[in-house]
């Protein structure tokens, strides 16, 4: 799962910008644990597009897993933004509107949920360093395995760039409210992937990302998920 604001801050300009990325992510998670991940993905392709206008922004990410099968799943995610209080020049407030979902082939469909909340957008004089934070209502629809019901997410997303642009440190978190299919309890899950990049020039990056999580992984070997995993990966990308 990705959700990187390419140029957040650029919301706060009121001008238009659109940037577009390609990333490809080995991943050592089946290795690390390798009874609880043994079936879990060996790559992930993420593209990921964003693109601000005068009302706002759009962005959207598409994760596709990729185990030694084909391809194992489909993760999306779409919002759109609209500016409407902006105090001061290095920074914004936006309505945030949110759709997520998607498809894996050994469990079907993941559970959709649509958001709707608030983004404050910020960032300094040079956009080397921006950040969102995202408090939301968040509605997770039903179907024929998952309940319908009301929750919430807490999202925050940075980048940094220094060394002359040579590295950028990018990520976000998500904290939110979910049923424990096993229990049908609520409880909260906590997503974080923070990235490290080299860049060796506009287009061509590589690097690292480190997926933080808690609560939020299936554990093929105890049925639930209610565990803490650090699962690293080896990227590439290309910007657009």
């Amino acid at each position: 799962m990705k959700k990187f604001f390419i140029l957040c801050a650029m919301l706060a300009t009121g001008l238009a910008a659109t940037a577009q990325n390609l990333q490809l992510h080995y991943d050592f998670g089946r290795h690390i644990y390798s009874d609880d991940e043994h079936g879990r993905q060996a790559v992930t392709a993420t593209f990921e597009h964003f693109k601000a206008d005068k009302l706002g922004s759009w962005y959207y990410f598409i994760d596709l897993d990729i185990d030694n099968k084909g391809m194992a799943g489909a993760y999306t995610e779409v919002s759109r933004e609209f500016n409407f209080y902006k105090p001061c020049d290095k920074g914004a407030l936006a309505a945030h509107v949110e759709f997520d979902g998607g498809l894996s082939r050994g469990a079907g469909s993941f559970q959709q949920a649509g958001l709707l909340g608030a983004a404050w957008n910020g960032h300094n004089s040079d956009f080397s360093k921006t950040y969102s934070l995202q408090v939301m209502y968040k509605q997770m629809f039903g179907d024929k395995v998952h309940d319908a019901y009301a929750s919430f997410q807490i999202t925050g997303v940075w980048g940094l760039n220094f060394c002359q642009n040579k590295l950028t440190f990018s990520g976000f978190f998500d904290v939110w409210s979910e049923k424990a299919w096993w229990t049908g309890n609520r409880h909260l899950l906590f997503l974080s992937e923070p990235q490290l990049w080299y860049n060796f020039n506009n287009h061509f990056s590589a690097g690292t990302e480190v997926e933080l999580s808690n609560n939020f992984i299936y554990s093929s070997a105890s049925g639930k998920n209610d565990k803490f995993y650090v699962n690293p990966t080896l990227a590439l990308k290309y910007n657009f």
